[in-house]
């Protein structure tokens, strides 16, 4: 890997993000008024936000990374953009590098507003530290992008890697403890959702709602969380091909 190719492939895609103030509203606007909204639904039952508010703060920009880096990715591929950057001196790793490095510095800030919206706004009540509360959604907001960037090799347009977002996203959502514990569940969806990432990402908020301290489950959660986002990427450089007409 080349650091300065890397760096130079992530300042290419953040000013072609700088000329889109709509995908940047969607990154940087969308948790902060869905986390908003969800704390109004509950206006008269501020306990149960406070139950599920720290884990939706890291499935929203997990959602919204997904969405918009999968629909940038596969535009720079429809477009003949990565083939024309794949037929210069720029290797797999410094390309998915940069994106992600791109994506990531904007997934630093969304879960950085996220957060402080939620914390110091919203009056979310945590007993933790709200930079774990921070570390866990911005893991999570890699994660996304880590996904968004795999899933667009395998859609041949927009609205395409949009339907991947029921396929890749929704079964986590529904099995990774938010509505019920896992361990209640069918032994075979437990089993399920013990080797998806979502799982541990929520596991790792409510470890920050519980507890004062860093707990070794919580080291666990975001290092599973951390290792799935890097696989992803790995598997995501995997299918970065040339493509002829």
């Amino acid at each position: 890997m080349n650091g300065s190719r890397t760096l130079a492939t992530a300042a290419r895609v953040l000013r072609q993000l700088r000329h889109d103030p709509r995908t940047i509203a969607l990154m940087l606007l969308v948790p902060i008024l869905m986390i908003t909204l969800l704390r109004y639904v509950f206006d008269g039952s501020p306990g149960t936000f406070d139950s599920i508010g720290a884990s939706l703060l890291g499935i929203f920009p997990l959602i919204t990374m997904f969405l918009v880096t999968s629909i940038a990715t596969l535009r720079e591929r429809t477009s003949g953009t990565l083939e024309r950057l794949l037929a210069m001196p720029l290797g797999k790793s410094d390309l998915i590098a940069g994106y992600a490095l791109a994506f990531g510095a904007l997934a630093v800030v969304q879960s950085a507003l996220a957060t402080a919206a939620a914390l110091w706004v919203l009056g979310l009540d945590v007993t933790g530290s709200p930079w774990l509360l921070l570390l866990v959604a911005l893991l999570d907001a890699l994660l996304g992008t880590a996904l968004g960037l795999f899933v667009s090799a395998f859609a041949a347009s927009e609205f395409q890697a949009v339907q991947f977002m029921p396929a890749v996203i929704f079964p986590q959502l529904l099995l990774c403890g938010l509505f019920t514990p896992r361990d209640t569940m069918q032994p075979a969806l437990e089993a399920v959702s013990d080797v998806l990432p979502m799982s541990y990402a929520v596991d790792g908020m409510n470890e920050v709602l519980r507890h004062t301290d860093m707990t070794a489950a919580f080291l666990r959660d975001v290092l599973v969380v951390a290792a799935c986002a890097l696989l992803v990427l790995t598997l995501g450089a995997a299918t970065l091909r040339r493509r002829t007409a």
